[in-house]
């Protein structure tokens, strides 16, 4: 019973596993199977993408070789045409070398009959000139025989007949041409230095040493005056210039030698009458800005003057040195409408003799640039004008015009003696000059020189018409026992270098100013 327990146990689960071993079978062979499949499947898909790429590797090769071929065989034509050419060009030389050696040989061949032609002629002339020598051998002593004289006695006479016929000929020939160039010479000359002035309009220009700056009424003058004379004191020592103020209604008086500063003395009077505001202070701060306006004036008046010329490239110095001669004079003649005239004559003069226009008008402009030369030398006007042109690169033509103008160097050129003759017909104008007040100017110029020439001179002006010199010392530089020596010293140079009518009063300025600003 037991047994048959256990076998009813036993049997179904030996079917049990029997079952489980035989669906393990049956599941492993049909999986197996499906991945077999699956596998010659991607086999067979990886087979026909192999396929494929091959293909397209072998059509990308094939079209690769294609175009290679091509370029190559472009490269070969290109080439083919290019040794075709090459050759071409190479069997055209040829053909022309040898047309050149055929013509060349032809040629020699020329050359050579000519040769044997000429041979044949000189064997010819040769034989002829022999005769001929016979010939002339026979006659010559037949003539010598005749006349009593060898053949070089009768020469050397025929020679010194012929020279002095020629001699007698040429003194009356030499004789009439410089008679009649004498006469046309003096005829041109007037009529050119006629037609020069006549075509050269000019002005009578007499400066004066005293300029009017007129005012609106007495309240005025009495700012311009301020307290005890402060305010004109102050004007009249950072202008260098004398105000006169007198009876004269609506008027007062700048008097000073030099224009620059009586020109900036009357502007800086204007600008304080229009600001309204007259006290030392502002009367130093409108000086100095008006000194600036000036120079900027100065620099307008020479390019203006150049470009009115047609005088070009010139040194920014020149210029300024051109419009500071607006504020010079020269015997009393304005020096800038002076050397204006002076280049347009230059020009008319060089025009009608045929020579360079531009460079005569440069050199008349430029001839009286010594007489503003800042930094004056021991020296004429003309060679310190000329030194400063070659310093500042004028052409040397230019140089040697300014330089002999008054002759103090040798003219190499021929514009030289055209700006000399230029500057004496601008010169002796009838009115033009007033040697009285240029000498005047010069003796003030020299009154100011002498001051500077001390230590510790910081500014000299020399005021009332050259009877008064004031000199304004450095503090820091002189003490007051310097500047007592300073003018007892300067007052025995004057009267030992200088003439002059009357007495100079010296008087030398030290003063001391302390400065601060509130900030």
């Amino acid at each position: 019973m037991l047994l048959l327990n256990a076998l009813s146990i036993i049997i179904p689960i030996a079917a049990l596993l029997v079952g489980l071993a035989v669906g393990y079978l049956i599941t492993a062979t049909i999986l197996k199977k499906a991945v077999i499949k699956e596998e010659t499947a991607l086999l067979e898909e990886a087979k026909e993408k192999a396929e494929v790429i091959k293909k397209e590797r072998i059509l990308q090769a094939k079209e690769k070789f294609l175009q290679m071929k091509d370029e190559h065989e472009k490269a070969c034509n290109d080439r083919k045409r290019e040794l075709a050419s090459a050759e071409n060009r190479v069997n055209q030389l040829k053909q022309d070398a040898n047309k050149k050696m055929e013509e060349a040989q032809r040629k020699s061949k020329e050359v050579q009959t000519a040769q044997q032609h000429l041979e044949s002629q000189l064997e010819t002339f040769n034989k002829k000139k022999a005769e001929l020598d016979r010939v002339y051998e026979e006659e010559t002593k037949k003539l010598e025989t005749i006349s009593g004289l060898s053949a070089k006695e009768a020469k050397e006479q025929l020679v010194e007949l012929i020279k002095e016929e020629a001699q007698a000929d040429a003194m009356v020939y030499v004789k009439e041409v410089t008679e009649e160039a004498k006469m046309s010479a003096s005829q041109t000359a007037k009529k050119i230095v006629l037609e020069t002035i006549q075509r050269t309009a000019s002005e009578t220009a007499i400066e004066n040493t005293v300029s009017v700056f007129n005012i609106e009424n007495d309240e005025i003058k009495g700012r311009i005056i301020g307290r005890e004379g402060r305010n004109i004191r102050t004007l009249e020592s950072m202008t260098g210039v004398e105000i006169i103020i007198d009876d004269s209604p609506d008027a007062i008086l700048i008097s000073g030698f030099d224009p620059i500063r009586r020109e900036v003395a009357r502007l800086s009077l204007q600008k304080l009458v229009v600001d309204g505001r007259i006290h030392p202070a502002r009367i130093e701060e409108v000086v100095h800005k008006v000194e600036k306006q000036v120079d900027q004036e100065i620099m307008e008046t020479g390019k203006r003057t150049a470009i009115d010329l047609g005088v070009h490239n010139l040194n920014p110095e020149l210029i300024k040195m051109i419009g500071r001669m607006k504020y010079r004079t020269s015997y009393g003649q304005n020096l800038l409408q002076h050397s204006i005239e002076t280049a347009k004559l230059c020009a008319t003069m060089a025009a009608e003799l045929g020579l360079n226009v531009k460079a005569a008008k440069r050199a008349g402009l430029l001839h009286d640039i010594g007489k503003v030369a800042e930094n004056e030398e021991e020296l004429p006007h003309a060679i310190l004008g000329m030194k400063v042109a070659e310093r500042l690169k004028e052409k040397p033509d230019i140089c040697n015009a300014i330089g002999a103008h008054h002759e103090e160097i040798e003219m190499d050129n021929m514009i030289s003696p055209i700006v000399q003759v230029c500057d004496a017909i601008s010169g002796a104008r009838p009115g033009a000059r007033r040697e009285v007040v240029e000498a005047y100017i010069q003796r003030l110029n020299k009154l100011e020189e002498m001051a500077m020439s001390y230590p510790g001179v910081v500014k000299t002006y020399a005021i009332q018409a050259g009877r008064e010199l004031r000199v304004i010392v450095g503090a820091d530089k002189v003490t007051d026992q310097d500047a007592d020596r300073i003018a007892y010293d300067l007052s025995k140079q004057i009267q030992t270098e200088m003439t002059y009518p009357g007495q100079i009063k010296i008087t030398v300025i030290r003063e001391t100013r302390a400065v601060q600003y509130a900030k």
